[in-house]
């Protein structure tokens, strides 16, 4: 049974009976929240909702809810790590399909989304900031127009008639350089529908410069707009002040309060959060946005800063998942109530559940999505940018197929550690590729906790209200 067939079916969950009982042996104990999801095997992980054991099967993603003689049997050998009596149980309830193929590495993946560093500056003072406040760690610069169309031609070129392509604009602040991005948006559009290409544009900014005609232009493009916001009043600006010192959260809401309030808005809104040590209070935070009117909000933990200011230690990574739990405990209840709740991370978890694919990689970085500097060079991504370990090419030559084969090849989930033997290999697929390179893996417990708080979730949804669930992961972007 696929992820796909549980997900659209009626019947439920099927349950399985134990056909050998054998005595349980070893703790049956789940730990604390933090720890619940550590790998045991890596075929399989055991997991609770309403009160029941339940079964994810990792290479196929189907879910079974166990017969509790099976349960009580089952859930000892996985915490002994006892992968041969894991398979022995496994096969005595008649469910041990053979294991998948591993999916073959890419070798080139034509390009289908840029981002382009617009601005390589900024007018903030973040000292977390990925693009080491705006300049990516050299002298503040503007990309030119040329340096923009060239690239645009280049994710053009790759397309092909009735394919669709994402061009995104990202910085520094992009909006310090809106004239590139307002005439490279015209020569896309212009160019993409000569050559019977969809384009999709979106933007990521800081929302201090926002003014009605930018928001104008988003609208008229329909840009999907994400704003960069660490809380409300106080809280964000202990975060994200100007270089000054001074605070930005005023200017930004007082910028915004008119476009997210407007009647007929075209432009998805949406707010992304970096949360830090100085920033955990996620369900205020959470409440706050939402009552702003975003069309949806993320939390992206901060896991490796240049600077190494406000990366999270795993005793905070553990209040994170505390609080991630209870603002997925507020959605679940908003659901029961009939509202809707947009908030991005239970979303899009639940949606890569729904939708289960054996996923070798996290992202398309260094694949089909690269990241474009000031100057016009290809990088893996836009965190990448400047960085020769991404270093992918430049905009005149096109993608370095050396380079770009090998990065696939050592990106890959199956080549990397501990990804390897963990069940939750294909929802992660190894996690940010800059956060891996640059710091290591020091969020796994934090997200295959959260990973298997989602599937709990999930199939309580899916039990309760299964036409619901199947509204709400058809009608958000994936």
């Amino acid at each position: 049974m696929t992820m796909r067939d549980f997900g659209s079916g009626s019947a439920g969950v099927p349950t399985l009976e134990l056909k050998s009982p054998s005595p349980a042996t070893g703790p049956d104990e789940l730990g604390a929240a933090h720890v619940r999801g550590r790998p045991k095997v890596p075929n399989a992980h055991c997991f609770a909702s309403d009160g029941k054991t339940m079964l994810f099967l990792v290479d196929h993603g189907a879910i079974f809810e166990l017969a509790a003689p099976l349960a009580a049997a089952l859930e000892p050998a996985m915490d002994c790590a006892d992968r041969a009596r894991v398979d022995h149980l496994l096969a005595g309830a008649a469910l041990n399909p053979l294991p998948l193929p591993e999916e073959a590495t890419l070798e080139a993946v034509p390009m289908h989304a840029i981002s382009l560093a617009v601005a390589e500056k900024c007018n903030l003072g973040c000292t977390y900031c990925y693009a080491q406040q705006g300049s990516f760690g050299g002298a503040a610069k503007n990309m030119t127009l040329e340096v923009a169309r060239t690239a645009i031609d280049r994710l053009l070129m790759d397309a092909g008639p009735g394919s669709k392509v994402s061009l995104t604009f990202l910085g520094g602040e992009p909006l310090a350089n809106f004239e590139t991005l307002r005439l490279a948006t015209f020569h896309a559009r212009e160019q993409a529908e000569a050559a019977d290409i969809k384009i999709a544009f979106s933007l990521t900014t800081n929302g201090t410069l926002l003014s009605p005609s930018h928001c104008a232009f988003f609208e008229q493009h329909r840009f999907c707009v994400t704003v960069s916001l660490d809380g409300a009043g106080e809280v964000h600006d202990a975060l994200r002040p100007y270089k000054s010192g001074r605070g930005s959260y005023h200017d930004i809401v007082t910028r915004l309060k008119p476009w997210l309030r407007a009647p007929e808005r075209r432009c998805e809104v949406r707010a992304r959060v970096t949360v830090t040590p100085r920033n955990l209070c996620l369900p205020e935070t959470l409440a706050a946005l939402m009552e702003l009117g975003f069309a949806s909000v993320q939390f992206s933990p901060m896991l490796f800063a240049p600077s190494g200011a406000s990366e999270m230690q795993a005793a905070d990574l553990a209040v994170l998942l505390e609080q991630m739990i209870a603002c997925g405990e507020t959605f679940e209840r908003r659901l029961e109530e009939g509202r809707w709740y947009p908030w991005a991370n239970v979303i899009s978890t639940l949606q890569k559940i729904h939708r289960y694919r054996r996923e070798a990689y996290p992202c398309g970085a260094g694949g089909g999505y690269l990241g474009v500097s000031a100057e016009g060079g290809l990088y893996a991504c836009h965190r990448f940018v400047n960085d020769e370990q991404g270093k992918m090419g430049n905009i005149r030559d096109g993608v370095d197929s050396t380079r770009q084969a090998a990065w696939l090849a050592h990106r890959n989930v199956h080549r990397q550690e501990p990804c390897r033997e963990c069940w939750a290999r294909y929802l992660c697929s190894g996690g940010c590729h800059h956060e891996a390179i640059h710091r290591g893996r020091p969020a796994c417990d934090y997200i295959r906790g959260w990973l298997d708080y989602c599937l709990g979730l999930y199939t309580r949804l899916l039990k309760r209200q299964p036409p619901l669930l199947d509204r709400i992961l058809g009608d958000f972007p994936g």
